[in-house]
Formats: structure tokens, C-alpha cells, sequence
């Protein structure tokens, strides 16, 4: 029963994970812009985004912040600002480095890389609903809570991979050198989906 479960879980986590979104937008930017290492590190951040999500839906907070109008607008806004301000950092400091290509880009390390994928992944509502619908609709109440712990891990895992390969693939040198003089507008390209997604996050509705 419990493979079962966890079968169920893994396999909705994983179609949830494949949808396009912000998480992947963020990754596939900072890979970009920077290197393939800011890319895994971007996505270990956004793991660790969904380990707080599995804990506060562990202990039953995730029923409180559906729930509270107020709460979930908070969180709505402050992730839809957050996948803004990446998005316009992302168009500006291209269309700095083209005008002046000798200039040198500002060190962008693992902690800012992890920073953002984890701020990206806790700031977004869909990953509160549907952690939450996870450990509510899917996991019955008599699943052990070892069960459920492994269930959210094992999804937060995944997206860790999931996310891993795509910034090993599109931040490797070689690749960088092939895309280099389509780089300054695949990034504008990049930062306009990151605002695009913020709007969206924006105007999204706990129901939906």
C-alpha cells in the first residue's frame, strides 16, 4: 500500500515538476548568465524551498495559509515581486554588458545561486497548494509520518535532478560558446518569461 502511495506521489510530482514555470525559468537564466554550477546550485535552492514546504504541511500549517486570504496574498505578491525583480535584473544587466563589452559581470557565487532557486520555489503559491493537496488528497491520514516525510523528499529530490540536468546541458562551455551570439537575447527573452510568470503569479487565486 505504502509503494503504492508513493508511486502516485512520485508520478504527479514528476508532471507537476515538467511544467514549465518559474522554477525552470530561473535555472535556465542563472545557467545562462552565469555558469552550469550557479544552475545545480539554483536547483539544490529550489530543494530546499520544497523541504519547508513539506514541513509546514507536516505540521499543518500548509491548511492554514490556504485558508487565510491574507496569507496566501502575501505570499502571492512577495514571490510575484521576487520573479519580477529577477526578470529586470536579467534585461538590464544584458543590455549593460552589451554596451560595453569590456565590462565585467558582478560575481554571481554558489550562495546567490542557491539564494535564488530557494526564494523562487518559497515564494511560489502553486508549490504551497500543492504540497498541501499532496499530504491531504493523496496520503491517507494513517500513512505513517516517516512515509510522508520520505513521499516530500523523494519529490524534492526529483526536481533537484530534474533541474540539475538541464543546467549541467545549457551551462556547459561548449554550449555557452555555440549560443554566445544569440546570449544577449535569450536573456532578454529569459527575463521577459520571468516577468511574464511574476504577472501571472500575481493574478493567480488559491483555487486555481
Amino acid at each position: 500500500m505504502l509503494l503504492s502511495e508513493w508511486l502516485t506521489v512520485f508520478i504527479i510530482g514528476l508532471f507537476v515538476i515538467l511544467t514549465p514555470g518559474p522554477n525552470m525559468a530561473v535555472v535556465v537564466r542563472n545557467s545562462l548568465a552565469h555558469s552550469r554550477r550557479a544552475g545545480v546550485y539554483t536547483a539544490a535552492g529550489l530543494a530546499l524551498g520544497n523541504l519547508v514546504h513539506i514541513s509546514y504541511c507536516l505540521v499543518g500549517i500548509g491548511v492554514l495559509i490556504s485558508r487565510s486570504i491574507l496569507l496566501f496574498n502575501l505570499i502571492k505578491w512577495l514571490g510575484a515581486a521576487y520573479l519580477v525583480y529577477l526578470g529586470v535584473r536579467s534585461l538590464l544587466s544584458r543590455a549593460a554588458h552589451a554596451s560595453d563589452p569590456e565590462a565585467v559581470r558582478p560575481a554571481f557565487g554558489s550562495g546567490s545561486a542557491l539564494r535564488s532557486g530557494f526564494l523562487t520555489d518559497l515564494l511560489n503559491p502553486k508549490a504551497t497548494l500543492f504540497f498541501l493537496a499532496l499530504f491531504t488528497q493523496i496520503v491517507r491520514p494513517d500513512t505513517p509520518v516517516f512515509a510522508q516525510v520520505v513521499y516530500g523528499v523523494s519529490v524534492s529530490l526529483t526536481e533537484f535532478l530534474c533541474f540539475s540536468l538541464p543546467a549541467l546541458l545549457i551551462g556547459h562551455r561548449a554550449v555557452i560558446r555555440r549560443l554566445e551570439r544569440f546570449q544577449q537575447g535569450m536573456e532578454r527573452i529569459t527575463g521577459l518569461v520571468l516577468i511574464a510568470l511574476g504577472i501571472r503569479v500575481a493574478f493567480s487565486r488559491s483555487g486555481t
